[in-house]
């Protein structure tokens, strides 16, 4: 530390990470760094430091790791060689089988359940985590305190959990809309209203990002879309009276989850 300040470096500034470093910055609580290939200069305005070289944050305290997930792995094995075993360093990728059990330094594995259809840095908000769940795998007073300083609530879950449970809430959604918007003829397209606009909104979900759910999580994923279909089919398959009740109770259920900015309150 310098001055009492924590040193927070921040690894990849797409819109999680600029988010971060966005949000940390309006604190004036912490000694910020910033490592990107692409948007070190655009970050110069909101750390104390950037620059392409992850060598530039050898000396923090905390590290976020903010690469593309095909790339989280090459990342952290490139820490190894200059952390110390004191540096607490979290991901913040949406999949955590594929990551190595241990590290050199004090990993410990999070999620920011937060996040908009436009990426890249210039889309980064230092609003995006306020009032949003932030996972981690398990307690460490600092990394709480950053989450909670970011307006996020934390929430603890182990690693092979999460990995089944963001392919319920978060990938399967994100595939179901790339499908949906594809199996839709475009003359049908062109009377398409909002039911339509908000049901594909994650099919602008970045390539790369979609791509990686597939790829990394791809059991899980196939193990919710059968149990979707499954609901499906008993659904379109009730009696009317138990339709009914199933979708007054379900309507019911699914206005309580979220508050007026649309955060879930669970």
């Amino acid at each position: 530390m310098i001055n009492g300040k924590l040193k927070v470096g921040v690894i990849g500034l797409g819109l999680i990470g600029g988010s971060i470093l966005k949000a940390l910055f309006l604190l004036n609580k912490y000694e910020l760094y910033a490592v990107s290939k692409s948007s070190y200069k655009e970050a110069k305005a909101f750390c104390d430091f950037s620059s392409p070289d992850i060598e530039l944050i050898k000396n923090c305290n905390v590290i976020f790791v903010c690469s593309k997930m095909s790339e989280i792995n090459d990342k952290l094995h490139e820490l190894e060689n200059f952390a110390p075993e004191t540096t607490l360093v979290c991901d913040v990728s949406s999949i955590k089988t594929f990551l190595s059990k241990s590290y050199k330094f004090n990993f410990i594995t999070t999620h920011p359940m937060a996040g908009v259809a436009n990426f890249g840095f210039e889309s980064s908000d230092e609003k995006l985590f306020i009032g949003a769940k932030w996972i981690i795998e398990k307690n460490n007073e600092i990394l709480i305190e950053l989450i909670e300083d970011m307006g996020a609530k934390p929430y603890i879950s182990d690693r092979n959990k999460q990995d089944i449970q963001t392919a319920e809430i978060s990938h399967l959604p994100a595939l179901m809309s790339l499908a949906l918007f594809n199996s839709v003829n475009e003359e049908s397209k062109k009377i398409a209203s909002s039911g339509f606009r908000d049901t594909t909104r994650l099919s602008m979900t970045h390539q790369d990002l979609i791509w990686d759910m597939l790829n990394f999580n791809r059991e899980n994923i196939l193990k919710a879309y059968n149990n979707f279909i499954n609901s499906f089919n008993e659904i379109i398959n009730m009696p009317e009276d138990e339709f009914k009740k199933l979708s007054q109770h379900t309507a019911k259920k699914r206005a309580e989850m979220y508050d007026n900015n649309g955060k879930n309150i669970f």
